[in-house]
């Protein structure tokens, strides 16, 4: 296969010359985002808005820049993500959106309206399917797979669970509606905590199949009726049910590469990740650890396999920042993200988005200044 281009330029800027938003859109241009027919087309761009507390994530003016470029080429541009499946302030679309003006983003901040993926409580799904090896129907945000272009920005960090969290996990697993993260997570059935659980009845009057039941005023779901839809999950008022968290993470991985490829198929797509702030852990935290290397810069490509492997170079070619995680103890591999979570590997999920067609590895670098 030939090499995938992808794009680079660095964080210099000069006096009443240059900004990074300037530099982003010299790059996006020149990375060849106009060959794309954005005329009178709805352009989802998938971002991650932040949770509350974390400092780390992109900030709302990469967006407008992104935002203004698609209605500059005839699009509508919205910035779009999905609900999570852990307890935090992203769990539906009112908290989800408050967090994200919360955060600095709004009509007025980014230049185009905001959208939840997958609803009110991340039940609004359209199933995608796939030709792959772990998943053969991708539960999706209706708003994402509504998009007639979709658009990622990415904030390249580490990741507890993939290794990094780049372009790949950005749409695999933050475009899975609840039940799809569920999927990616887990075997796919939920389970309550007895000590949390008030034994309201809510997940049984949600549930299609009469699997929860209440015993001794307290909840349990009995897995031979559970089908895994996830809602049981998103009505619980104390947040008493939880999926089990029993996938490898190389399985994890795996599915996460072919969610991906749900989002992406049969539609343009381009891809823009920045490596900023490369802090250890995800963007969902509600804290941020120092980032573990220098910033690099910003990357861009039509290829998502190629990008995520072009920023993890770019990374382990950095010399360590002080004080932090990495510091903190002996290493014990010289891959900076092998270093920092030794439990996983983020080469699975780019190998296999690569071996199901999503892109390749092999990349040039074409650097724009």
């Amino acid at each position: 296969m030939e090499k995938a281009k992808v794009y680079f330029t660095n964080l210099r800027t000069q006096t009443m010359v240059n900004n990074r938003q300037i530099k982003l859109e010299k790059l996006i241009r020149a990375a060849g985002i106009d060959q794309i027919d954005f005329k009178h087309k709805f352009v989802a761009i998938k971002m991650h808005f932040g949770e509350p507390g974390n400092l780390s994530f992109l900030r709302p003016n990469y967006a407008k820049t992104v935002a203004d470029i698609v209605k500059s080429l005839g699009g509508k541009p919205y910035l779009v993500d999905c609900n999570t499946l852990y307890v935090g302030r992203r769990k539906n679309a009112l908290d989800h959106i408050e967090a994200a003006f919360e955060n600095g983003f709004s009509p007025l901040s980014t230049g185009c309206q905001i959208l939840i993926g997958d609803g009110l409580k991340g039940t609004d799904e359209k199933l995608v399917p796939i030709k792959a090896e772990y998943v053969e129907e991708a539960k999706i945000g209706t708003a994402v797979m509504d998009a007639d272009i979709f658009i990622s920005l990415t904030h390249f960090k580490g990741h507890e669970n993939a290794g990094f969290g780049g372009t790949l996990k950005n749409i695999g697993m933050g475009c899975g509606s609840r039940r799809g993260k569920m999927e990616m997570h887990s075997n796919g059935k939920p389970q309550v905590d007895q000590e949390l659980c008030i034994g309201c009845g809510n997940c049984i009057e949600i549930c299609a199949w009469q699997a929860p039941k209440i015993t001794d005023g307290k909840s349990f779901i009995d897995h031979q009726k559970c089908v895994g839809c996830g809602r049981c999950i998103a009505v619980c008022p104390v947040d008493a049910i939880s999926p089990e968290w029993s996938q490898s993470n190389k399985v994890l991985n795996y599915k996460i590469a072919e969610y991906a490829l749900a989002v992406t198929q049969g539609r343009p797509s381009f891809h823009i990740s920045l490596v900023i702030d490369v802090s250890p852990n995800c963007d969902c935290h509600d804290e941020n650890d120092v980032a573990i290397v220098p910033d690099v810069g910003m990357f861009a490509s039509f290829d998502p396999v190629a990008l995520d492997q072009a920023c993890a170079d770019a990374v382990n070619r950095q010399p360590l920042n002080p004080n932090t995680l990495l510091t903190d103890g002996k290493r014990t591999d010289k891959d900076h993200f092998k270093a920092l979570h030794p439990e996983t590997n983020w080469q699975d999920c780019v190998a296999h988005a690569e071996k199901i067609g999503m892109g390749t590895s092999a990349y040039e670098l074409i650097e724009v200044k």
